[in-house]
């Protein structure tokens, strides 16, 4: 856990079970946080949120009044208080002065007790437009270009928490002009969306993202959104779909834009069908903003290759300093406040077309697409810290060096 903020214990024992979750429900999401922690110890119970990507500790009780806050969002989740030897998942929606939140409640037994997640989903800054994603003013062409198909297959890759469905909803919305019948396969649906069909992935009743896949497909849709491609049979139907008229959208996990061919090699779909469907790849990462109250600035005049292999993408005056992470009361002492994304976009073209065919390596994938146009992680991170929306620190913490183009 983060040891970064000077820790501040809550005095949940003065508080009752409905009061004490309130208020950590309060502290969590006025703090932007993604998930609200309880975590079982041996003799104490531990509660700590995620905060752009890392954790924080919040507040410390007693083993007793742990148990009785666990049995109350249980309750409150619809969960059999009862039940303590299997996982649970539940749903609660809180009502606050400032706007509801939804809960995922998610409780799994451990060695000291039970932990309890809950994702956090606060309906008012959940949605965002393909403008407010982030992107460069050319990938956001190039994404709106993908997305004025007809049919055709585009993948969002990434590993979880990344932004993928944030990346999924932005580009429904996008679509979303009335004309186009639109249908989702969600697991869970994490935000309404006015005048689009959405549906919810039920494994008790054994309706997984492939049987509900192929009944939606009778429903006569334009646009398909699948919240994952996690197996063959989904792999395969969503590609059928792309080659048969209707344009499909879906995450799928892999490290880069190019890795999401391989992904979809090993899930068994046909290479033919694949390469004359699959419209583009978007690839992406969320790295920590920099605290624009408190950041620090570094001259770099003498080092005037740092951004070297970017200048063709910067604008005037950008690129002439680097930033580093300081610290105040703003961003709570971490030096960032809030994340950006980092993207790849790949567009498929005939030369694409004819590797995947051909069963090519990733790595001539990558260089393809790059020599065709596509900025690629590398070049994308160097853009953000040379703008000093973020740090070089932050960079090396999220991407591996090898997507960095750093040889060990």
């Amino acid at each position: 856990m983060s040891d970064t903020l000077e820790f501040q214990p809550v005095p949940l024992a003065s508080m009752t079970p409905p009061d004490a979750i309130q208020y950590l429900v309060d502290e969590a999401a006025s703090s932007q946080a993604s998930d609200l922690f309880l975590f079982s110890e041996e003799s104490v119970l531990t509660v700590a949120v995620k905060r752009m990507g890392s954790v924080e500790k919040i507040a410390v009780t007693s083993k007793e009044q742990g148990r009785q806050l666990i049995g109350y969002i249980k309750a409150m989740a619809g969960l059999d208080i009862a039940e303590r030897r299997r996982p649970l998942e539940g749903r609660w929606i809180v009502e606050r002065e400032a706007g509801k939140i939804d809960l995922r409640v998610n409780v799994i037994p451990t060695l000291y007790g039970e932990d309890v997640t809950a994702r956090i989903l606060d309906r008012k800054v959940g949605l965002r437009t393909i403008e407010n994603l982030g992107m460069s003013t050319p990938d956001q062409d190039k994404l709106i270009s993908l997305l004025a198909s007809p049919s055709g297959l585009l993948l969002v890759t990434g590993p979880t928490g990344t932004g993928k469905t944030t990346t999924l909803y932005a580009c429904l919305q996008h679509l979303s002009s009335g004309i186009a019948k639109i249908n989702t396969l969600e697991d869970p649906i994490e935000y309404a969306l006015p005048g689009i069909r959405q549906s919810q992935v039920n494994a008790k009743l054994g309706v997984d993202f492939a049987e509900l896949l192929r009944n939606i497909l009778r429903q006569s849709p334009d646009v398909i959104m699948i919240g994952e491609v996690r197996d063959e049979s989904t792999a395969n139907t969503a590609v059928r779909a792309a080659n048969s008229g209707h344009l499909v959208l879906a995450t799928l996990h892999a490290p880069i834009a190019a890795g999401a061919i391989q992904s979809m090699r090993a899930l068994g779909t046909n290479p033919y069908f694949l390469s004359s469907g699959l419209l583009g790849v978007v690839a992406q990462r969320l790295v920590r903003k920099l605290c624009t109250h408190c950041r620090s600035a570094y001259d770099i005049a003498e080092s005037p290759a740092t951004f070297a292999e970017i200048r063709d993408l910067l604008l005037p005056g950008q690129g002439q300093m680097i930033y580093g992470p300081t610290g105040c009361e703003n961003c709570r002492g971490q030096g960032y406040a809030g994340r950006a994304g980092v993207f790849e976009i790949m567009s498929m073209n005939r030369r694409l077309r004819h590797l995947l065919q051909t069963n090519a390596s990733v790595e001539e994938i990558q260089k393809a697409a790059i020599a065709d146009g596509m900025i690629e992680f590398q070049r994308s991170s160097m853009v953000k810290v040379a703008q000093g929306i973020t740090s070089m620190e932050e960079i090396l913490r999220e991407f591996s060096a090898e997507y960095l183009g750093i040889e060990s």
